[in-house]
């Protein structure tokens, strides 16, 4: 496989537009509701394929009528759901987005068979043949912190593969545990919040220069509607969002993440890779879902021209 996702699945359910919770047994009629497959992996994962890598996915789901969901359309949409290790007894993540007019998009999370997953559920033969690994949410699939996980992975990059990594919470432990895979990752991609909490910066800036001096070769900060902040050894710089009428931002961010991992995988620098996620994640941006918009490589590149 040309990428390998490891960490997060999760189902969600979205609705919308919301604009408020009805009182009681009321009932509020709005233009679309969807589930997708989702997850800093899951999600991540279908974007990759959209963007034609051929893409395995690993992690836990649980032996439940949500985790049947999950398995079905990862791979109705070509994800390589065979290392997919399935939990009896327990739950498969789940969050209800109810969609605000402007995008927004509060959330309902049951975290699931997510918690559990270990460098065991893994399969170390797929993760050596893959030209990238994108470690997604590694923040709340904690088992992952192993320091025999982190030689494997200090293994594939002295071969060759790239590594990136993203986060899922926004909850100060969980991203203090996760610090610990800086030094074993290529490229980490925060969003602003996970960026500041990571580090007590005051600045965006300060917290990206604070995790490049932890190991990794670039961090990429994505600031929302401000586009996103790239910092290298060689210094920083900022690239603007693309101008898109935002439906929905579920999945923006796993959407940037995929652009970024195709760019490098074409040969594209750090910045033009970045780029690439910037377009991808404006297709997703224009409708309900976390691949919503997103159709193929081609059709996202030609929002950069």
């Amino acid at each position: 496989m040309t990428v390998a996702t490891v960490g997060v699945h999760i189902v969600d359910i979205l609705a919308r537009p919301v604009e408020h919770i009805p009182a009681g047994q009321d009932t509020v009629l709005v233009e679309q509701i969807r589930l997708t497959a989702a997850g800093a992996a899951a999600g991540t994962a279908v974007d990759l394929v959209k963007l034609g890598n051929e893409v395995v996915t690993m992690g836990a789901v649980g032996d439940d009528e949500l985790g049947d969901f999950l398995l079905a359309v990862l791979a109705k949409r070509g994800v390589d759901v065979s290392r997919l290790v399935r939990r009896p007894g327990e739950q498969t993540a789940a969050s209800i987005l109810p969609i605000r007019p402007d995008g927004g998009r509060p959330s309902f999370h049951v975290p699931g068979a997510n918690l559990g997953v270990t460098l065991a559920d893994l399969d170390e033969a797929a993760l050596r043949g893959a030209r990238a690994i994108h470690l997604g949410g590694v923040d709340v699939t904690f088992g992952l912190g192993d320091p025999a996980f982190f030689a494997l992975l200090d293994s594939v990059r002295a071969a060759g593969t790239i590594v990136t990594m993203d986060f899922l919470s926004e909850m100060p432990d969980l991203l203090g545990m996760a610090r610990a895979f800086l030094p074993h990752v290529d490229h980490v991609l925060p969003n602003e919040a996970q960026a500041l909490l990571m580090t007590g910066a005051e600045t965006v800036e300060d917290a990206a220069r604070a995790l490049l001096a932890q190991g990794p070769r670039a961090v990429l900060v994505t600031l929302g509607a401000e586009g996103s902040l790239v910092v290298t050894a060689d210094g920083a710089e900022r690239v603007p969002a693309l101008k898109t009428e935002a439906v929905d931002t579920t999945g923006c961010g796993d959407a940037y993440c995929a652009g970024f991992v195709t760019g490098l995988l074409h040969g594209q620098d750090v910045l033009t890779a970045a780029r690439w996620g910037t377009a991808a994640a404006a297709r997703v941006s224009t409708g309900l879902g976390s691949d919503a918009g997103l159709t193929d490589l081609p059709t996202t590149l030609a929002l950069l021209t």
